[in-house]
């Protein structure tokens, strides 16, 4: 029987680019351009390693997002994962992560997975509680933060990095799973991935599709929302000391004035 991985990636803001809040304090997407999370591509390229090791193997990629998500679905197809899922919905807007949980729950069930792949957290919100909390919902073993992961006999088997020490885990297939920024290197998708790509099938799916209601998610569902913003400061001119034998007392009493010493 076909190992079924589903990796769930997301589509995030460019952290390089000037992002902003929109009027109800959700992240303006229309503002700044969009890419797979980094941290995701990981996920893609230790499930993908997982699937060549397997005698039959089958990689999709699920992404909730708007329209443009596609991009980061296109970008995990290229690097060679076999077909991909868009959870696409007016309704999802300002959806937070126990509500993308649902979501995503949902999807994996409706698609079948025996092993469900995440990267330790997105790079915009960095709450790292996803994984756990969609392997809470399907009531499946979690086993998190990873920097080595394989798949043997029906079992993942991996090990997590601490300060101190490593551990290493185990859990039953089906399972969750994700994996740090350690694990490995993400392959760069080839000419030939990229073409390969674009034939590949993405299928869409909304709420209705979920039998979720737009109460339980989006904005007014969310239980957690930013209540005020403001705009980062502009940038000022920096501080010059002119060295005439007092420099060293000058930068010790500037540092100690902002309280880095």
């Amino acid at each position: 029987m076909s190992l079924r991985i589903v990796v769930t990636v997301k589509y995030v803001p460019d952290a390089t680019g000037d992002r902003h809040f929109a009027d109800d304090l959700t992240v303006d997407r229309d503002d700044v351009d969009g890419l797979l999370s980094e941290l995701d591509e990981y996920a893609v390229e230790q499930a993908l390693q997982i699937a060549e090791n397997a005698d039959d193997a089958e990689v999709t990629v699920l992404t909730v997002g708007p329209e443009d998500a596609k991009d980061a679905l296109r970008k995990a197809l290229s690097m060679g994962a076999d077909k991909a899922i868009h959870v696409e919905d007016d309704d999802l807007h300002g959806t937070d992560a126990i509500g993308t949980s649902l979501v995503l729950a949902k999807a994996i069930e409706k698609a079948g997975f025996d092993l469900v792949v995440s990267g330790m957290a997105s790079t915009d919100g960095t709450m790292g509680v996803v994984p756990a909390l969609v392997a809470e919902r399907l009531g499946v073993p979690q086993v998190t933060l990873l920097s080595e992961v394989s798949v043997e006999d029906g079992v993942v088997t991996g090990r997590r990095d601490g300060d101190a020490a490593s551990e290493q885990l185990q859990a039953q297939l089906p399972a969750i799973v994700s994996v740090t920024d350690q694990s490995g290197e993400a392959r760069y998708p080839s000419f030939k991935g990229i073409m390969a790509a674009k034939k590949k099938p993405v299928q869409s799916w909304d709420l209705s599709d979920l039998d979720i209601e737009a109460e339980e998610v989006g904005l007014d569902g969310a239980f957690t929302k930013v209540e005020v913003a403001n705009e980062r400061p502009a940038r000022t001119a920096g501080t010059i000391v002119k060295d005439e034998g007092e420099g060293g007392k000058q930068l010790a009493e500037f540092l100690a004035g902002q309280k880095f010493i």
